[in-house]
């Protein structure tokens, strides 16, 4: 343990601890901006600056580590005047047009502002002006906006190794880009979307498709039905207010109803179905041998990950379609038919996590018979604004229950939008037919947890069958090497590109520094899906009675001709760079 002083107060925390960390775990507040917690610790923005007593300059309290009887100010006049000086020019050359912006009342830099009181603008003069890029399907960059905070590149490179942006030029002239000023869309970008979650201010956000949603609900021609993924119910609630992991599934389906959708569906339909052929496929391969580990293919961030950088391993990959492309071929084939429907007419609109969800849409695959599977993909921060647009107030809606057929799915749906969710949804089905029986009990606490690389041997079936779970695209780097070098064997692997899992996608609400610095977000957020679960009349894919009926009346069975001509795809192997 280190002795030191903060603000006066004697403290004592342990060796290693930076002095930004001391200060926050005994009550004191040190601004920050390019500090971004397990992601970037680079101190380059100068806003953690405190007063050492008998140092010659002021230090950033995020990378200076306590040392025995320092004394620290925190807020000491000469503190504070260079914070508010440094924020001043920071305001100097940024887009300041804060009630048209994307992260307007949810901007670190406007917050910020308000707690230094910076009352005007000291600085007027040139400022950098540039083009936005919006060239992709999925993310849009504001440069204009930037601060040059660097956690945009920092989760990028650290966190999921894509690393296709860093700063560029020098001075006045630095900006955040693509190597030789490629566009976005044109490099290894995953469009996982963290760089959208790290960003402190509106220089990024998500490709907005709420227009052309709202458009569809207005045509009288067009039957629009909407799904939802698991991960969103467990996070739409704080957009309006509430405790970060409430479940709010039933206000989100009275919702969905008042915006004017023709039917509210569950994603998580589509998930017990991939439940269905995913296992059905690992059964396959391990009995008839084919390519093992057989990789989950539930997060496009992922796909895409591997496509351009572990072509080798694109033979492992299930050839399922995420849950919500499943679904949607569901919707405009099965379902059109039932009910008499044109499925031209259907138009599907998936209300997602993950902004790789909209890149994943655009994928020529991702249509049957010349129909795509899904017309519109919205992440849970488009669907708050569609909400709140429309006068809805969300928090005295009453509870719903998505419509019918598939009205309520099972469980093991629930948790996939948690990491370890879909191997242990997985599992469950899985052990009990090569089991022939009944688990004693559905829950798999190894596959739980957010431990960047999870493993677990299970004894079905007479045979050990090793698994791995993976969150974050570096884990996911750091476990495919392992079964590339031979250091590893598994059977069955899950992967999820974003930490945590779907979570904290990268649509997600966003959460400040402070949030993320104080409280475990992957955690509290995947409380919501296993209290769905827990709570689950049916608690196993296989034992969802929509199963039964989509097999008898439709597939046959899971593997069908009919099954992989809709649910199944395939995928390419894409430049590195």
């Amino acid at each position: 343990m280190v002795n030191l002083k903060i603000n006066g107060q004697p403290i004592s925390v342990p060796e290693g601890t930076t002095i930004l960390e001391a200060a926050q775990a005994n009550g004191i507040d040190i601004p920050t901006l390019c500090y971004l917690k397990d992601a970037s610790v680079t101190g380059s923005c100068r806003m953690c600056v405190v007063e050492i007593i008998g140092a010659r300059a002021l230090q950033a309290a995020c990378v200076y580590p306590v040392a025995e009887g320092i004394e620290v100010l925190t807020h000491s006049p000469k503190v504070k005047a260079a914070r508010k000086s440094t924020l001043e020019l920071i305001l100097s050359n940024h887009d300041r047009k804060c009630l048209t912006c994307s992260r307007n009342q949810k901007c670190e830099l406007q917050k910020l502002s308000d707690e230094l009181g910076v009352t005007d603008i000291a600085y007027e003069g040139v400022r950098n002006e540039y083009e936005i890029e919006a060239s992709g399907t999925s993310i849009v960059r504001d440069n204009n906006k930037c601060v040059l905070c660097r956690r945009c590149i920092n989760v990028c490179k650290n966190v999921q190794t894509v690393s296709v942006i860093d700063a560029q030029e020098r001075g006045f002239a630095t900006k955040i880009g693509c190597a030789f000023e490629a566009d976005l869309a044109d490099t290894a970008c995953v469009n996982c979307g963290q760089c959208i979650a790290a960003c402190p201010v509106g220089a990024l956000h998500e490709k907005y498709a709420t227009d052309e949603v709202f458009e569809a609900i207005a045509d009288p021609d067009k039957y629009v039905v909407v799904q939802t993924a698991p991960a969103v119910r467990a996070a739409l609630g704080e957009e309006f207010g509430m405790a970060m992991g409430t479940p709010v599934t039933g206000k989100m389906v009275a919702a969905l109803r008042r915006l004017g959708f023709d039917k509210v569906f569950d994603t998580d339909t589509g998930a017990d179905l991939t439940i269905m052929e995913e296992g059905n496929e690992l059964l396959d391969r391990i009995k008839n041998g084919g390519t093992l580990p057989m990789i989950t293919s539930c997060s496009p961030g992922w796909i895409k990950f591997c496509e351009h950088n572990f072509p080798e391993f694109l033979d492992n990959l299930s050839s399922c379609k995420s849950p919500h492309q499943m679904f949607g071929a569901v919707i405009k084939s099965y379902f059109a038919e039932k009910n008499n429907i044109d499925p031209k007419k259907i138009y599907v609109v998936s209300v997602m996590p993950c902004t790789a969800k909209k890149f994943e849409n655009s994928r020529p695959e991702m249509e049957v018979n010349g129909l795509r599977d899904v017309d519109a993909v919205i992440t849970t921060r488009e669907l708050a604004k569609m909400i709140k647009q429309q006068g809805i107030l969300f928090d005295k809606l009453p509870d719903e229950m998505f419509d019918t057929p598939f009205g309520e799915a099972s469980g093991a749906a629930h948790i996939f939008g948690a990491t370890g969710g879909v191997m242990e949804a997985a599992l469950r089905t899985v052990y009990e037919i090569l089991e022939g029986k009944e688990l004693d009990k559905l829950d798999f606490e190894a596959v739980r947890g957010t431990d960047g690389i999870k493993e677990a041997t299970v004894k079905m079936g007479g045979m050990d069958v090793n698994v791995a779970i993976a969150h974050g695209l570096g884990n996911a780097r750091k476990l495919l090497d392992s079964i590339k070098s031979g250091e590893k064997t598994y059977h069955f692997i899950e992967v999820m590109a974003c930490p945590g899992g779907c979570v904290t996608g990268g649509g997600q609400p966003i959460c400040d520094a402070k949030t993320w610095m104080n409280v475990d977000v992957k955690a509290e957020r995947a409380k919501a899906l296993y209290t769905e679960d827990k709570n689950a009349t049916v608690r196993q894919s296989h034992k969802n009675p929509d199963m039964d009926i989509l097999y008898k009346e439709y597939f046959e069975k899971p593997g069908s001709h009919k099954a992989h001509e809709l649910l199944h795809t395939h995928y390419v192997a894409r430049p590195k760079f």
